[in-house]
């Protein structure tokens, strides 16, 4: 390549005069470098600058040349403004001839053949990405620095898909192919969060009213700022949607032991989203908080290595982890009081996925023995509020399949010669009337009544999650600590919650929250089994019946509780003898007793039958204001339904609602018609009593059938395989031989049958 014919080709000569074709080719496209090359023989145009001057570049040379020459820059020059501006040109160029070559075959022969320029690439795409990640940022905001320097990054990442593939599973193939993808995986989320670290600076400004002294207004330059972070964070998300990606991320100790993805997502999750800013910056905000937790999610799921354990394997990331934790349950708790005028967003700005996404990662780490109780901890007082909404506020929101408000997504195309024309542009001295940048948004919409039902599924998960009970992983809490909790959390002001909804009042919340669970439950039921498991449903029916159960043992009155020593578990006979007592001393208060001549019960002994009048075919529960009470199925522990919980609820003045209309009788004024009832009640009671105990023994087996059964979801609730040392070298030495043994059921069976001869060598540690 030279700047013209007869000039010497030294080393200096060649550096010059690549400096003068980047800055004078980088601002044209592929369709007018195909233009010029037609025009040519040999790869070889002629460029005429403005200046007059002709140059006389050979494209080969320019490309074989460019990426060696920008790390020689990166190494000799002062990291400053002006060297990164030229980077910038430098990259918009290499990215415009990447796009050339699918058009000229023999510039697409030299990138394809030529190992040593796509290994330079690759070089200077890593190289660039450390010295991005490794560069302070200065608390200077609205400088034209943290612009160019936002650009860098996702140009560089998007460089890859330029050279490589536009297919996401072919980018990560070569990544991991290079010796450095640990170093690559450092450096990219180390770059992200210099990004983040930029809007971050920028947005306090703008929230301090910052006047600009620049030809950019403070929108204009949260707004670009935004979509770089958006842009470069939207690259790793993709990356990490890749299963190969992800395994060999969580391998890497600094990523994950160390915290790196942590501290981007802190980072992000701390964004302020105030109700002043414009609704395309609040939208983009939101969607980065979104992205993050797409990859958090990502990383959590896979199977092969636990995420969470690796977090949580030192006492700092594990810190970290739950700060993490905490800013996603935040999030849960604005996004569930967030009042319908601030939730609506403008439809051509969507928000991202925040609230689905929060949900599954709280649901996750709800899930984990490592999180369970500090989940629990933070979290317990918004599902409290949650099922104390009035009842109306309820249905709407969490037992209806087409909510008033849901969330939509989108995915970025960026645009890497637009991003790097406008900084290029409005960063100069002599441009006036900066206009706005918009790259395409391609929408990403989820069925409304598709996002109704995973948002209540999600909610179902995290009461089953933190009810869920295993001895063996949930040594750090006692059983029922959870309903314990939601308990004590009824007697709290929970109005402050959920700002933006209606409360009950705090002498019905035992009610409204026994209605709200039943609705819930009926509800649940339709959910199975696209949305829901049969195993989280059980749980949340369990949690339903004990809460019910302190409720009718402990006299809730809303904001206290009357025996502040009570016993969650009454023994069977203790529990029925004080249910048919305290019905026993209710009719003799009324002078009421069964009609001799009509044989009616009182209404403690209705059937069933006869109060499922107003239910739908399909109900877990029959309507919350039938007062009957089944004394029998009191104490079917795991088994109780709606209707028996419906049979326990409480009355504002904290006993048992009684059908007063059963317990009238016609009484005369004598002195031996009160004696008569006494009598025949007494005789009843009695005949019932001895019913009861009859039913008492097949109730007791069907209970420990339950417990069995609940049991059993409980351990599947959190699947926990234990292998022996010598079962796991076995395992691990047939799976490198045979690293796809998992497509291969015969393959499986032999494995299993073999290490089924090692069980006997497992030892337990007693307790």
């Amino acid at each position: 390549m030279t700047i013209s014919e007869g000039e010497p080709s030294s080393s200096a000569a060649q550096t010059i005069g690549l400096i003068v074709a980047v800055k004078e080719l980088q601002g044209l496209k592929a369709l007018d470098l195909n233009k010029l090359l037609r025009d040519s023989e040999n790869l070889t145009i002629q460029y005429c600058t403005k200046n007059g001057l002709l140059l006389k570049i050979d494209m080969e040379k320019l490309a074989g040349s460019l990426p060696l020459h920008l790390i020689s820059m990166l190494i000799s020059f002062k990291r400053d403004e002006a060297l990164f501006r030229y980077l910038l040109s430098a990259i918009r160029l290499l990215y415009s001839l990447c796009d050339l070559a699918s058009r000229n075959s023999k510039l697409e022969q030299i990138f394809l053949d030529d190992v040593k320029l796509f290994d330079q690439l690759l070089d200077f795409v890593f190289y660039m990405l450390i010295v991005l990640g490794g560069c302070k940022q200065e608390d200077h905001a609205f400088c034209h620095r943290h612009l160019v320097h936002s650009t860098l990054v996702p140009c560089t990442f998007y460089l890859l898909t330029g050279f490589i593939s536009t297919k996401w599973q072919d980018v990560v193939h070569v990544l991991l192919a290079h010796p450095k993808i640990d170093i690559f995986m450092d450096a990219a989320f180390g770059s992200v969060r210099m990004v983040v670290r930029c809007l971050e600076i920028t947005l306090l400004a703008y929230y301090n009213d910052f006047s600009m002294e620049s030809n950019l207004t403070a929108e204009q330059v949260v707004y670009y700022l935004c979509q770089q972070c958006e842009a470069s964070l939207q690259f790793l998300q993709s990356l990490c949607q890749q299963k190969l990606f992800k395994e060999c991320l969580l391998m890497n100790q600094e990523i994950c032991g160390e915290g790196s993805v942590l501290f981007l997502a802190l980072s992000i999750l701390k964004l302020q989203i105030q109700p002043s800013l414009p609704t395309r910056i609040k939208a983009a905000l939101s969607r980065l908080k979104s992205k993050i937790l797409s990859i958090l999610l990502g990383l959590c799921e896979v199977e092969s290595i636990s995420y969470l354990d690796e977090v949580a394997s030192s006492p700092q990331s594990l810190a970290l982890a739950k700060s993490v934790a905490s800013e996603v349950l935040d999030l849960l708790k604005i996004a569930f009081g967030r009042d319908s005028a601030h939730h609506n967003v403008d439809g051509c700005h969507p928000m991202g996925f925040v609230q689905l996404n929060a949900m599954r990662l709280a649901d996750i780490l709800s899930d984990d023995s490592n999180f369970r109780s500090y989940v629990m901890l933070c979290f317990t007082k918004v599902l409290t509020a949650i099922i104390s909404l009035s009842h109306g506020d309820f249905l709407s929101c969490w037992c209806s399949s087409n909510l008033l408000e849901t969330e939509e997504d989108c995915n970025v195309e960026y645009d890497t010669l637009a991003a790097v024309g406008w900084v290029l542009d409005y960063t100069s001295l002599d441009i006036t009337n900066a206009t706005n940048l918009e790259f395409i948004q391609i929408p990403n919409k989820m069925p409304r009544a598709s996002y109704a039902h995973h948002k209540t599924s999600l909610l179902i998960k995290l009461f089953a999650n933190l009810h869920c009970f295993v001895p063996n992983i949930c040594e750090e809490m006692e059983e029922n600590h959870f309903v314990l909790k939601v308990l004590e959390c009824l007697q709290m002001d929970l109005s402050d919650i959920l700002p933006g909804f209606s409360f009950a009042s705090d002498a019905s919340k035992a009610a409204i929250a026994s209605k709200n669970l039943r609705s819930l439950l009926s509800h649940a039921e339709s959910l199975i089994p696209n949305y829901l498991n049969t195993e989280d449903l059980q749980l949340l029916r369990v949690f339903s019946s004990k809460l019910q159960s302190l409720f009718s043992s402990t006299g809730f009155e809303g904001n206290h509780i009357q025996d502040s020593k009570f016993e969650l578990s009454l023994s069977q006979d203790k529990f029925t003898k004080l249910n048919i007592n305290e019905h026993y001393q209710v009719a003799q208060n009324a002078g009421g007793c069964p009609s001799p001549l009509t044989g009616k019960e009182p209404a403690c002994f209705n059937k069933r039958g006869n109060s499922k009048e107003g239910m739908s075919k399909n109900a877990a529960f029959p309507d919350i204001d039938q007062p009957n009470t089944r004394a029998e199925d009191i104490n079917k522990g795991s088994d109780i339904n709606m209707q028996d919980q419906e049979d326990n609820v409480i009355s504002a003045s904290g006993t048992r609602e009684i059908d007063v209309d059963a317990l009238n009788t016609d009484t005369s004024s004598s002195d031996t018609s009160s004696a008569k009832g006494k009598n025949s009640f007494e005789h009843m009671y009695d005949g019932k009593l001895s019913k009861l105990n009859e039913d008492r023994k097949k109730v007791a087996v069907k209970e420990n059938k339950e417990d069995e059964k609940l049991a059993t979801v409980q351990k599947r609730k959190r699947k926990r395989n234990i292998m022996n040392d010598k079962q796991v070298a076995l395992i691990e030495s047939a799976l490198l031989d045979k690293p796809d043994m998992h497509r291969n059921a015969a393959s499986l069976q032999s494995w299993a049958e073999k290490l089924c001869f090692h069980v006997g060598e497992m030892q337990i540690n007693p307790e």
